[in-house]
């Protein structure tokens, strides 16, 4: 296979991030995970593993660890999702994409374990992402790291990453998302998240809402598993943004740091703190990470469609937020971080997202209002997002793509406003893409400060 039938391939087999997932978690086997590991050789366990998971914030905290181990000298791999243009995105050692030639070599390595396991069929048919998966513990294994960085897709018990016997386990804030398969409740879905607890382990768990906390509690008492809680056993402490990055200062278990971020938003001080916390965990077990080296570590951090600037002129940002819980993190960061006289938002969502409490988050906050939708298989009718919009009085203006939103913002934006685009990463892939292509979309477009 050359590279395109690669990924013609790996996206040939039963695809979540592009249909609806099943509400039975029977449907998400490990065994069968396990099986094409074996078959592999067992590249899951050639390395040491931080396993991440939660359900905002778990992308940026893993970014901020992997990049401190990379500057503190260990070879890093980060396996993270989804991506945003490239699905190479989703493999990186010491920050490095894996190439093409190295993703079509591992895929024909693999495409007679995958073919036997699938054949036998004892568990169920392998999914795109636990095809993705085995790839980046097979890549990983190529490259000698010796760490690797693993962002947990969805829930944790039944994710395709817990395979492997991780030196810390981290949860970032827990809020409700995936709703039909991991519960209706914050407890529910905490108890699928708590999953990834390992017996005698070590968790890092960043602040949660009240319902939240009991429930990871007791799952680490049951599995004698440590608990450092940020926000308790660790401080941190806003220093304020100087135009460009976010000042903290954290007080650890072992010191006291003082950080620069370039990643926006107050929720990024809260998974500083939390990739902090993890790394002092590392310590406490030998692994070498200095001070020094974690402070410049996390100031390396760069995490793309994340409260991130791509114009001036107007203000245009974009951020993946997806749920209600971030949604209001992303109503709260744009008051504190930008000026503007006026603002226009741009939304688009995925089908399965519970875009009523969204919009209710995001209607009051702005001026005027942009439905759209992504080019991706599962984005939500527009019609849907601008019924919604209409029950707090606001009459959205409504388009098929991407390109067609950004064409009106033109026309409504002027250079001192602000236009966000948000509610899914898909859209945020796209509208990253359209900008940098320099194809006139935004007038007087000038490029963000580093």
């Amino acid at each position: 296979m050359d590279y395109q039938q690669a990924l013609d391939y790996l996206y040939s087999h039963i695809d979540y991030e592009k249909i609806p997932m099943p509400h039975a978690l029977a449907h998400y086997d490990l065994r069968r995970v396990e099986e094409l590991l074996a078959r592999l050789g067992n590249p899951h366990l050639s390395a040491r593993s931080v396993h991440v998971g939660g359900t905002n914030g778990k992308g940026s905290t893993s970014a901020m660890i992997a990049s401190a181990l990379t500057t503190s000298g260990y070879r890093t791999g980060f396996y993270s999702s989804p991506h945003l243009n490239t699905i190479r995105e989703r493999f990186r050692v010491d920050g490095t994409l894996i190439t093409e030639d190295e993703l079509t070599s591992i895929v024909n390595e693999m495409k007679p374990e995958v073919e036997r396991v699938n054949q036998q069929a004892d568990h169920g048919q392998l999914t795109t992402f636990e095809l993705l998966t085995a790839l980046a513990f097979t890549y990983f294994k190529l490259k000698g790291v010796d760490f690797q960085v693993l962002e947990v897709g969805m829930g944790g018990k039944f994710d395709a990453t817990n395979v492997i016997l991780p030196e810390v386990s981290v949860i970032t804030s827990i809020s409700l998302d995936h709703m039909a398969v991991l519960g209706n409740s914050l407890a529910k879905i905490a108890q699928e998240k708590a999953g990834i607890i390992k017996p005698d382990g070590t968790l890092v768990l960043a602040p949660q809402f009240d319902q939240v906390a009991p429930v990871i509690v007791a799952a680490c008492r049951d599995q004698k598993a440590e608990l450092v809680m940020v926000g308790k056993d660790i401080t941190w402490r806003n220093l304020g943004f100087d135009g460009n990055r976010q000042l903290l200062r954290v007080e650890g278990r072992l010191d006291s740091y003082e950080l620069a971020i370039s990643l926006l938003g107050q929720y990024q001080l809260e998974n500083a703190a939390t990739a902090l916390a993890s790394l002092e965990v590392l310590s406490v077990k030998g692994f070498s990470l200095s001070r020094d080296s974690i402070t410049r570590g996390l100031a390396a951090t760069s995490w793309a469609g994340r409260l991130q600037i791509l114009n001036r002129q107007p203000l245009l940002v974009v951020d993946g937020a997806h749920n209600p819980d971030a949604a209001r993190r992303l109503r709260q960061s744009l008051k504190v971080y930008f000026d503007f006289k006026r603002s226009v938002l741009v939304m688009g969502a995925s089908s399965d997202k519970d875009v009523a409490g969204v919009v209710s988050e995001l209607a009051p906050a702005f001026d005027r209002v942009i439905v759209t939708r992504s080019a991706h298989p599962r984005a939500m009718e527009p019609d849907r997002l601008k019924a919604e919009f209409r029950k707090y009085g606001v009459e959205a203006r409504s388009t098929e793509s991407i390109p067609e939103a950004l064409s009106l913002v033109v026309k409504m934006a002027g250079p001192e406003d602000l236009v966000c685009a948000t509610g899914s990463l898909f859209v945020v892939a796209e509208v990253i893409k359209q900008t940098e292509s320099g194809t006139g979309l935004i007038s007087k477009r000038e490029q963000p400060r580093a």
